[in-house]
């Protein structure tokens, strides 16, 4: 993996934070695997950054772009995900999670991090999938979700407040022994999002 992972849609290949962490299957599914307490989270609270979960980045498209993908977890611990990323620096990124709650509970979750992380509940889910998308529309970012990858639901539109952030794919287990993640019908498309409530 020495020039990356090769993913249609990006640039140039992405570049993974634990090499043994991701694979493409056969069939052009990613395949991401998080150890025990692995997480990417600075707590408003207090404590130290944690910033060790696995994730796979790279340059988006110039200009408005569009990442998504179908993302399945197997979820056993409260906070597995699986994760789409903004990435600029370990104080600055934003993460768009499919994450098991404490009600056990697949749900949608987003985090925006600018010192602190600013975390917040979305949706819970009643299936075993979910699509996730990423949008850049001029100086901000957009954070979609949807049931059937159809009808897309806004979760946060936001911005970094930095140069162009890279772009990619996390998995994480905070309170568990381990967590995998797949992400099918991974698409980057350089259009911009039309309408930012409706998300078409």
């Amino acid at each position: 993996m020495a020039d990356g992972v090769v993913v249609g849609g990006f640039p140039g290949g992405l570049r993974p934070s634990d090499e043994g962490a991701w694979r493409l299957t056969e069939v052009g599914e990613l395949v991401g695997t998080a150890g025990p307490a692995t997480d990417l989270f600075i707590d408003p609270a207090g404590g130290l950054p944690k910033l060790s979960a696995p994730s796979l980045l790279g340059p988006p498209p110039e200009g408005d772009f569009q990442l998504r993908a179908r993302v399945s977890v197997d979820f056993a611990a409260t906070y597995d995900a699986g994760v789409l990323l903004l990435w600029s620096d370990d104080r600055t990124w934003a993460k768009l999670c499919f994450e098991y709650s404490p009600q056990r509970q697949p749900m949608i979750v987003s985090v925006v991090t600018r010192g602190l992380s600013d975390d917040a509940n979305s949706f819970p889910v009643d299936a075993s999938a979910v699509w996730l998308r990423v949008a850049r529309r001029g100086p901000a970012y957009a954070f979609h979700a949807s049931t059937d990858g159809v009808q897309w639901h806004l979760v946060r539109h936001f911005g970094l407040g930095t140069a162009a952030p890279e772009v990619g794919f996390a998995v994480q287990s905070p309170t568990g022994d381990g967590c995998t993640a797949t992400f099918a019908e991974i698409a980057v498309t350089p259009d911009r999002l039309a309408e930012l409530r409706d998300g078409t």
